[in-house]
């Protein structure tokens, strides 16, 4: 199978690629007025704060509805301040208790089937005396949270809620989606459309105000679809102040309110249009229209958005507002990844309708989402893309990261303006090794190749985030007091050397301070001390401060975690660095621990010291990757038997893990933690094509590839020789 390890990788990587091609972030209308979702972005449905008049027995509705690939059951969590009735396609689900109602602070979780296709979601709250509305959302924000589409034709797209009026009888038909509000028989708010007054003061007044000297922005694409020698005419009038410019370049300008009129060279496809209007405190009018751009298209030109954004069909988007004379230039507002500094907050993106934003939103399952096992993902794509010349591979890696990366300080700046930011769930809200060290790694991996926009700016964040706020042990040691869920509290977990010492080495070369590596080192040397078991020479998955023990369970992946970070430590470290004798001697003792476990098909199991678990693929692949690895650098005394486990290991995967489309089997699922084997062999099943298993994969071949290669070149100063060249 050596020959063919390349062709076995291509076909991995297309796999995975063809499944999840490159798709940017998805961007929708978002109306203020609705509700505010919560850190772990359930929706803070505070019925109180918008009838501060219902009586109490009234009822009030809040509508949604949510998109579902396949027949499924979502764990959603709900926090009653009020008597609760919750309806999904029509069917009653759950309906509040006493105790439920009376303590608010208790979460209740509310399984809900859902059908491929659009669902509608109906809670019905009754107002009392002490409390009306609730808490409702997604479960599990770290993985892939929910975020919930307004129902109703008239707003299709946006994303939030509906709510009704308060009304003194529940309704004999529940609202569905596809019909329009009026359909209903109630009204619904937030408010949808702007009154005829409003209609009338020009866009950047409705939208923006007029009670101060400002600048604002709006921004089109205007697209010559006929090309030809006549002029494109753009006509109009404005109110206020006025420049308009053509990818960049001023084609008009008008200190006050009056009509214009401009002739353009006709030059086919698309070019960037904005407009610049600026007002002064007091006016009432404050906007322009450019006349006949909606039957343009019979001219050969027309006007589109210069980004779709679901929920509003206006081809113009609006930023500001701005001090006079400290506004961007034009050339720097037409883009979507960036916060415009306007001395404040800072600003975005608006549509003209009433207190609606433009919010970018993460509706991808792969492209375009941090998480770690997508950081491991990535640096396997990168890595043989590199080794095999797949300049293409390379280009998807990074584009997948600049598209985290550059949205970065957005998505920091929606978190604290909106609650919970519709994109990089995990980079916005870092509180754990999980949610930057395995992505941030391979980030640093990637601008070795580059820059990468937004990327150092994000990298130095991650090491602010590990150096200064981690949660450690007095000895200097991770642990976990804080995070997702209660298990992972007061606990220490071996697979947190992947989530932090790759990245603590790569930072450290980067920027040539070398306490990152031995903030790395230290986490070696205080985690064999909490989890090294030394009469196996494995490690176990877990220590429990409460109970003050280890598990003792030797979980493949997490030992293949300690395994893989600690090859890529000594693969940075210098010769001559003081402590490197005593990892290198670390590493050969795991190496020997588990080169004794190697199971009858060459790969290792779910369990290493159990036989009778599975055949585990993820943890497989690090102890070869490591193996090979060791043996290229000349780490391993005596390679002869390593190198059989290679082979063993990679022609057993290549059986029993990979199919001939590339699908990968056989890796372990996402894990808690137990103090029984049982729960790992039993109850933690394996998942196809799951991603804490495709990268390393494809990171075992390429290094198992390049060793063999090594060999037959005779470059390896070994005894040790290749079985094919």
């Amino acid at each position: 199978m050596y020959d063919s390890i390349p062709d076995i990788l291509t076909t991995v990587a297309q796999r995975y690629i063809g499944d999840h091609p490159k798709h940017s972030f998805l961007f929708r209308a978002y109306h203020q007025g609705g509700f505010r979702r919560l850190g772990d972005y359930r929706y803070d449905l505070n019925l109180d704060a918008k009838w501060k008049k219902a009586r109490a027995g009234q009822y009030v509705y809040v509508w949604g509805k949510l998109w579902s690939q396949q027949e499924a059951t979502l764990n959603t969590g709900l926090n009653c301040y009020s008597p609760v009735t919750v309806y999904v396609n029509g069917e009653e689900i759950f309906k509040s208790e006493l105790l439920q109602e009376l303590f608010p602070e208790r979460r209740t979780q509310i399984p809900i089937s859902v059908k491929y296709g659009w669902n509608d979601v109906l809670l019905c709250f009754v107002k009392t005396e002490v409390g009306f509305g609730g808490i409702f959302g997604t479960v599990s924000f770290k993985n892939f949270p929910l975020h919930f589409l307004t129902p109703c034709v008239d707003r299709q797209g946006q994303e939030g809620w509906l709510y009704s009026e308060p009304v003194d009888e529940t309704l004999s038909s529940l609202p569905r989606d596809g019909m329009t509000e009026e359909e209903t028989g109630l009204s619904w708010y937030p408010r949808r459309d702007w009154t005829e007054g409003e209609k009338n003061v020009g866009a950047f007044a409705r939208i923006f105000g007029t009670e101060q000297p400002a600048v604002a922005y709006a921004w089109s694409k205007l697209d010559v679809i006929q090309p030809g020698s006549s002029p494109v005419l753009l006509q109009g009038k404005h109110e206020g102040a006025l420049t308009l410019y053509v990818d960049g370049k001023e084609i008009y300008s008008a200190g006050q309110s009056g009509n214009f009129r401009i002739e353009l060279p006709r030059r086919y496809g698309p070019s960037d249009l904005v407009a610049k209007g600026e007002t002064k405190a007091g006016s009432e009018l404050w906007g322009f229209t450019l006349e006949d751009a909606k039957d343009s298209t019979a001219k050969g030109w027309r006007l589109r958005p210069p980004h779709p954004v679901a929920g509003c069909p206006d081809v113009w988007l609006y930023t500001g507002v701005f001090s006079p004379g400290s506004e961007p230039s034009p050339q720097d507002i037409v883009v979507t990844d960036t916060v415009f500094d306007d001395g404040a907050q800072g600003v975005y993106w608006h549509v003209d309708l009433p207190e609606t934003s433009v919010r970018p939103y993460l509706e991808n399952t792969h492209y375009g989402k941090w998480n770690y096992p997508l950081g491991v993902t990535l640096l396997g794509l990168l890595q043989i893309g590199q080794e095999l010349g797949r300049d293409d591979y390379v280009q998807y890696v990074r584009d997948h990261i600049g598209l985290s990366t550059s949205f970065d300080r957005y998505g920091l700046w929606d978190r604290e303006g909106y609650g919970a930011a519709g994109i990089n769930n995990q980079l916005s809200a870092i509180d754990s090794l999980d949610d930057c060290g395995s992505f941030g790694s391979t980030l640093l991996a990637a601008m070795e190749l580059g820059d990468i926009r937004g990327g150092r700016d994000t990298a130095d964040r991650i090491a602010g985030y590990i150096t200064d706020e981690q949660e450690r042990l007095d000895d200097g040691a991770f642990y976990r007091v804080r995070g997702s869920g209660e298990m992972r509290q007061e606990t220490m977990w071996c697979d947190d050397l992947y989530m932090s010492t790759p990245f603590l080495m790569r930072y450290g070369q980067l920027t040539g301070d070398t306490s990152y590596w031995d903030d790395a080192i230290n986490q070696f040397l205080m985690f064999r001390k909490y989890l090294y078991i030394p009469e196996q020479q494995i490690m176990s998955h877990v220590y429990d401060f409460v109970r003050g023990r280890a598990t003792g369970i030797p979980w493949g992946r997490g030992n293949g975690w300690v395994l893989f970070s600690l090859t890529e430590l000594l693969s940075i470290l210098p010769s001559d660095h003081v402590k490197r004798p005593e990892l290198l001697n670390f590493y050969r003792d795991l190496c020997q621990g588990y080169l004794a476990l190697q199971g009858e098909n060459g790969l290792w199991h779910q369990v290493l010291n159990r036989p009778d678990s599975y055949e585990e693929t993820s943890c497989t692949s690090m102890f070869i990757y490591a193996y090979a690895r060791g043996i290229r650098e000349g780490w391993l005394k005596q390679p002869e038997a390593y190198l059989d486990a290679v082979r063993r290991g990679w022609e057993g995967m290549t059986r029993l893990s990979i199919d001939y489309k590339g699908n990968v089997y056989g890796v372990c699922r996402g894990s808690g933690y137990s103090f029984t084997a049982l729960y790992y062999r039993d109850d933690l099943g394996w998942i196809l094509n799951d991603t804490h298993g495709i990268g390393i994969v494809l990171l075992a071949g390429i290094e198992a590839y390049k060793m063999n290669q090594q060999l037959c070149e005779g470059s390896i100063d070994s005894s040790v020789t290749a079985a094919q060249c």
